[in-house]
C-alpha cells in the first residue's frame, strides 16, 4: 500500500471512530429492522398517495378550469415538476450535512405539504369574494412551484435513503409490490376524489379546499410512517473505513480511506464512467419519450375527436395494466436483470408512436385498437418506471449517493422539458409532418437512446454481450 501523506493521515478514522462506523453500518442492518423498514415504507406510500392525488392530476387541472386559467397557466403546471429537478443536487449538498434522513424529510415534506394548507385558506377566502379567480390562479401557481421546489430539495435523499434500507436481491420484487400499492390506492381513490368535488353542494371550489385539507392530512401520516423506517446518518454512510469495503459501491473495492464527504457537486461523478453510460441513456431516453408521449391525448382529443368519457376510460384500463404488471417486472426484474427488460421492453415502447398512425375513430379502433395500445402502454411504462429505477441504484456506488440521484434527477428533468417543447413546436410547424412526423421522430430517438444502454453494466448480471454469446455457444452444443 502507497504511504499516507500528511493530508490523508488527518482523515484516517481512529479505532473508537471505526468501530462505530462498523457498527452504524447501513449495510448491517438487522433483518427485523429492515422488515418493519419496509412495511412502514409500503403503508407511507398509500397515504402519500393520496396527498399527491389531491395536489396534482386531474383534481388540480379541473380546479384550474373552473378557475378560467389561461393555456399558459397549464403549460407552467405541466413544466414546473420536470424543470424543479434541477435543485435537486442542491438538496443533495444539504442533505449529506444532516445527521438523520428522518428528520431532514421530516423537516422538508413536512413544510411542503403545509404549504398545501395556504391554497384551502385562499379557495375559503375567495368564496367569500375577497380574492379574484385571477389571483387564485396566481396563488396556485406560486403554491405548485415552492412546494415542488421543496421536494425537489428532498428527492435524491429520500431514494439514497431507500437504496440502502431495501437489499439488492429484492429490490424488483419489493419496489414492484410497493408501486402496484401505489397503483391501486390511485385507482380507487381519484373516482371517489372526482365524485366528491362534483357533488358537493358548496360548488366544485370550495369542495376542492375540502378535499384539499384532507389530503395534507393524509401527507402528515405519511410522514408519521417514516419514524418506523431504520434511520440513516449520512455522515457515518458516506465515510469508507481503512480496512474491507463495508462503504463502497456494489461494484467496486476501496483499501485507500477516503472521506467522501458531499460537496455541491461531487467531482467523482465524472470519473465513474459507467455512471455516465446510464446517464447518457437515461437523459436521452426521457426526452425521446416526452417527444410523443405527452401528446397521445391531444391525439386522441383533436385527430380523432373522441370524446372525453372515452379518453378516460383508456386511462383507467392503462392504470389497472400498470398496477398488475409491476408485480409480474419485478419478479423478472430480480431474475434475469433490470438492463435486459430494459432493452427489450425498450424496442417496445420506441414501436408504440407508429401504432397510433394506424387508428381512426371507427368501432373497432375504438373497442380493440386503443384498449390494446392501452394495455401496452400500461406494461411498458410499469416495466421501464422499475427497472430504470433499479437500474440506478445499481451502477450508483453507496458512498455519496444523494448527488448522483440528484444529477440524475437534474438531467432528466431538463431533457424531459426539453423533449416536450420540441415535440409542441413540431406539431405546430407542417413542415416537420405534424403530429404523424413527430411520433415517427419519437420512434427513431427512442432507438438510438437504446444504443447507450447496451454498454451499461449492471452488477452482478453478466453484459448483453456476454449473454448473446453465452446463448450462441448454447445452440452449437444443442445442434
Amino acid at each position: 500500500m502507497e504511504s499516507t501523506s500528511p493530508d490523508t493521515s488527518k482523515i484516517l478514522l481512529s479505532e473508537s471512530k471505526y468501530e462505530k462506523l462498523r457498527l452504524n453500518s447501513p449495510l448491517k442492518i438487522p433483518k427485523d429492522s429492515i422488515r418493519t423498514s419496509l412495511r412502514a415504507s409500503t403503508i407511507d406510500v398509500i397515504f402519500a398517495t393520496i396527498f399527491t392525488i389531491t395536489k396534482s392530476g386531474i383534481l388540480l387541472g379541473n380546479f384550474l378550469v373552473e378557475l378560467g386559467a389561461s393555456p399558459i397557466a397549464f403549460g407552467m403546471l405541466s413544466s414546473i415538476p420536470m424543470l424543479v429537478n434541477l435543485i435537486q443536487p442542491l438538496g443533495a449538498y444539504f442533505s449529506e450535512r444532516t445527521t438523520s434522513r428522518f428528520r431532514y424529510s421530516l423537516l422538508i415534506n413536512g413544510a411542503s405539504r403545509s404549504l398545501w394548507l395556504l391554497l384551502a385558506v385562499a379557495i375559503f377566502i375567495a368564496s367569500w369574494g375577497f380574492i379574484d379567480s385571477h389571483q387564485l390562479v396566481n396563488v396556485t401557481l406560486v403554491i405548485v412551484l415552492v412546494t415542488y421546489l421543496l421536494e425537489g430539495l428532498g428527492a435524491a435523499s429520500w431514494l439514497s435513503w431507500m437504496a440502502i434500507i431495501v437489499p439488492r436481491r429484492l429490490r424488483g420484487r419489493y419496489f414492484g409490490v410497493r408501486n402496484s400499492v401505489a397503483s391501486l390506492t390511485n385507482l380507487i381513490c381519484v373516482p371517489l376524489a372526482g365524485v366528491a368535488v362534483s357533488t358537493w353542494q358548496g360548488g366544485g371550489l370550495q369542495a376542492y379546499g375540502v378535499v384539499m385539507v384532507v389530503g395534507v392530512l393524509f401527507g402528515y401520516i405519511s410522514l408519521g410512517c417514516q419514524y418506523f423506517k431504520f434511520d440513516i446518518n449520512p455522515q457515518l454512510h458516506n465515510w469508507v473505513p481503512e480496512h474491507g469495503n463495508s462503504f463502497a459501491s456494489e461494484q467496486e473495492n476501496t483499501s485507500t480511506p477516503t472521506n467522501t464527504q458531499s460537496s455541491f457537486f461531487n467531482i467523482g461523478i465524472l470519473k465513474n464512467a459507467n455512471y455516465l453510460k446510464f446517464l447518457l441513456y437515461f437523459s436521452l431516453w426521457m426526452f425521446s419519450v416526452n417527444l410523443s408521449m405527452p401528446f397521445f391525448n391531444f391525439y386522441m382529443l383533436n385527430t380523432l375527436t373522441l370524446d372525453v368519457s372515452w379518453v378516460t376510460y383508456y386511462g383507467s384500463i392503462q392504470a389497472a395494466t400498470n398496477l398488475l404488471l409491476f408485480l409480474v417486472w419485478g419478479r423478472l426484474a430480480d431474475k434475469f436483470g433490470n438492463r435486459l427488460i430494459l432493452v427489450l421492453v425498450g424496442i417496445l415502447v420506441a414501436i408504440k408512436p407508429l401504432l397510433w398512425l394506424g387508428v381512426g375513430s371507427h368501432n373497432l379502433d375504438l373497442w380493440l385498437w386503443l384498449p390494446l395500445l392501452h394495455v401496452l402502454t400500461g406494461g411498458t411504462v410499469a416495466a421501464t418506471d422499475l427497472c430504470n429505477n433499479n437500474l440506478q441504484l445499481g451502477v450508483v456506488p453507496i458512498r455519496d449517493q444523494a448527488n448522483y440521484f440528484a444529477t440524475t434527477a437534474a438531467l432528466a428533468g431538463i431533457s424531459g422539458a426539453l423533449g416536450t417543447t420540441i415535440g409542441g413546436l413540431i406539431i405546430q410547424n407542417n413542415n416537420f409532418g405534424g403530429l404523424p412526423g413527430l411520433f415517427v421522430l419519437s420512434c427513431f430517438s427512442m432507438l438510438l437512446a437504446l444504443i447507450p444502454l447496451l454498454f451499461v453494466d449492471e452488477p452482478h448480471r453478466q453484459s448483453l454481450f456476454e449473454l448473446i454469446q453465452g446463448f450462441w455457444q448454447n445452440r452449437k452444443v444443442l445442434t
